[in-house]
């Protein structure tokens, strides 16, 4: 297993068209996000990285959408994925679509992104497959300099690790898009259907859902009872006492 810090910067992608079928992948994660904007309330989303701007979220019932990114995908925010200019504790849920392969520290984004969640907060996290003819192609040589398999891919399980490690609570995974993205279009035919179907575990992106737990801690204060040394002593004797047969005066 390859550590998750890099060397050096990847290049990150400047918006869907950087991949092949990338619009259509696009398309088949705004379909999956959309029963999860039903179920999520709010003031703020958060849409960090190029990638995760660009979705369509007009469907979520969060009043504020704010994108954070880099400048050629014109956010409302430019900044970088590990240091949000965010307070802590005041957004309702991010979203993280495709950002954690190309990121130096990944550790340190998902470390934010729990930061400047508020508690119970959600996250939507979606990634690339290595166990996925996706994630094979990465070693053709000939292959290796496209996007986006410049990136480095984590499993769905390796991310789920480190979100427990934080505190949060994973509420589903789901895979998706069958495909190795090497055609110009994403055709859908009976191969397709058949993989989404029965292949799912190999799809090419996969979809996570935390939420952000915080344990309230109650302090237990200890029910000191003070006793006199000398209270004791007279109980004692009292009982004592209680406890002598009387003297008849007649048989002295």
């Amino acid at each position: 297993m390859k550590p998750a810090l890099r060397e050096n910067d990847p290049a990150a992608p400047a918006g869907w068209q950087a991949f092949r079928q990338g619009p259509a992948l696009a398309e088949a994660i705004s379909r999956q996000l959309t029963p999860w904007w039903q179920q999520i309330f709010g003031y703020y989303l958060l849409k960090v990285g190029n990638l995760s701007c660009q979705l369509e979220t007009n469907s979520a019932r969060l009043r504020h959408q704010i994108t954070v990114g880099a400048e050629v995908s014109a956010p409302q925010i430019i900044a970088d994925a590990d240091a949000l200019p965010i307070a802590a504790a005041s957004v309702d849920a991010i979203l993280l679509s495709h950002c954690l392969e190309f990121q130096v520290d990944p550790h340190h984004v998902i470390r934010e992104a729990h930061r400047v969640l508020i508690g119970d907060g959600y996250l939507l996290l979606t990634g690339f497959n290595p166990y996925s003819m996706l994630g094979i192609c990465r070693h053709f040589p000939w292959l290796t300099p496209d996007l986006p398999r410049q990136g480095h891919f984590f499993s769905a399980a390796r991310i789920k690790d480190w979100l427990h490690l934080i505190g949060f609570e994973v509420l589903s995974e789901e895979r998706f898009f069958c495909s190795a993205l090497l055609a110009a279009e994403y055709r859908q035919g009976r191969w397709q259907w058949f993989s989404e179907r029965y292949l799912r575990y190999f799809a090419a992106s996969y979809l996570i859902v935390a939420r952000k737990r915080e344990l309230p801690l109650t302090p237990i204060r200890p029910k000191w009872q003070v006793q006199s040394r000398f209270g004791a002593t007279e109980g004692i004797s009292a009982r004592q006492e209680a406890r002598r047969e009387p003297i008849d005066p007649g048989s002295t």
